[in-house]
């Protein structure tokens, strides 16, 4: 007897379970009536499907929807074309997959415990004449293992580099890689190594050059992969650094002044902690009973012989430092510091009086030149001849008009 399915697939609305049964048993390929694969749109129905990523191991929700369906039957199909489910009928033999809603216009497929063998294109497909197809792709994520951080040194000196690198293991995707110290963000450099079954896995390395301030400081690496959030690992640098010195007066409050005593500490902080502090007097002797007591230097009855620079020294594994301390003796009869002659001042003040005085000589030049006068003297002729003196001073006046003119300034 002769099998026409393509026959069947025709009168599917009246034999659906017997044309179930038969496409079970002969698996048919709708483009065994219809020709070439291609999808095409029927009109007034549209075959509608999702792509799916989801993590392996998880759930996969797989869903087949018709729009204006007229009564034609919907099935689901893997990627080897073989029939998951027939309408509301699981032909397949594998209990993952279950029925999670099925109506005349969507078919609702979940797949569960996905593992990457699940992975590749699954086919909804709508018996019309000719049949639909719609496409879902199934995209099975690989979550890398827990990152693996390691660093060159464990301990490290300042003002040396460092490397630390940061490991993630076996993803799907390949994972990316970021880096932070504290809150700055870092770059490093990456390696993909490609393994099987598209897994990869990826190495990130950071150098950088620490200082004093990054001991304790946490260095992060933060794996970004569409199947984990917030994938971290940290590690907290630690740095050793030369020793910070600081001499603080312990006594007097005041002036040093001759006669009394004086008392000096050193403190000096570093990692490792400094295991050598030392006291001397920069290019001089030290006072003969001046008494060192570890960080403490004390100097009893001051004179002024004691003047000077005075030095604590402290030194680690990593270097040495130091403080400077200027001792000034002043007279036991000081009342306070002596009095130190502002030459900025007095130089404003000289400027001051200087600009005054040109600004005054200007001033009186210009009210001289505005009033400068014009008089005549009144010599008379023949005064010589005159027999008394008011005799001459008549002819002077009578003889105003023909005498001479002459001009005087004063300036």
């Amino acid at each position: 007897m002769k099998f026409d399915a393509c026959k069947l697939s025709d009168e599917v609305k009246s034999e659906s379970f017997l044309l179930l049964t038969l496409l079970y048993v002969f698996p048919v390929s709708p483009y065994a009536c219809s020709g070439a694969a291609q999808t095409i749109s029927v009109q007034g129905q549209n075959l509608v499907t999702n792509n799916v990523s989801v993590v392996e191991g998880e759930t996969a929700i797989i869903s087949c929807r018709v729009k204006n369906n007229d009564d034609s039957v919907i099935q689901l199909l893997n990627p080897n074309r073989q029939t998951i489910y027939f309408r509301d009928v699981r032909p397949l033999k594998d209990s993952r997959f279950q029925l999670v809603n099925f109506s005349d216009n969507e078919l609702l497929v979940s797949l569960s415990n996905v593992s990457l063998s699940d992975e590749g294109r699954y086919v909804c497909q709508l018996y019309t004449d000719p049949p639909q197809e719609a496409y879902a792709d199934i995209t099975v994520l690989v979550p890398p293992g827990n990152p693996i951080l390691e660093s060159r040194e464990e301990i490290v000196s300042e003002g040396n580099e460092t490397e630390i690198t940061c490991t993630a293991m076996g993803s799907k995707p390949a994972s990316t890689i970021k880096w932070m110290k504290g809150d700055q963000p870092l770059q490093g450099e990456a390696t993909v190594e490609e393994l099987y079954d598209r897994m990869f896995t990826v190495t990130s390395r950071l150098r950088l050059t620490v200082s004093k301030e990054d001991d304790g400081v946490a260095v992060i690496c933060i794996i970004d992969h569409p199947a984990v959030k917030d994938f971290q690992a940290q590690k907290y640098l630690e740095v050793q650094y030369k020793p910070e010195v600081q001499i603080v007066v312990e006594f007097p409050e005041g002036l040093t002044r001759e006669g009394e005593n004086l008392e000096l500490t050193c403190r000096a902080k570093g990692k490792p902690q400094p295991h050598q502090i030392n006291w001397l007097k920069v290019d001089d002797d030290f006072p003969s009973h001046a008494v060192i007591t570890g960080s403490d230097l004390f100097i009893e009855n001051l004179n002024k012989s004691f003047n000077g620079t005075y030095r604590c020294v402290a030194s680690n594994l990593v270097g040495e430092a130091y403080d400077d301390y200027i001792l000034y003796v002043y007279d036991s009869r000081a009342d306070g510091a002596p009095q130190k002659i502002d030459h900025a001042v007095i130089g404003g003040i000289v400027a001051v009086v200087v600009f005054a005085m040109l600004c005054l000589l200007i001033v009186l030049g210009r009210y001289f030149a505005r009033h400068k006068g014009t008089y005549f003297t009144h010599e008379a002729k023949g005064a010589d001849d005159a027999a008394d003196a008011d005799t001459a001073i008549i002819n002077a006046e009578g003889g105003h008009n023909n005498s001479d003119d002459k001009k005087e300034y004063y300036i």
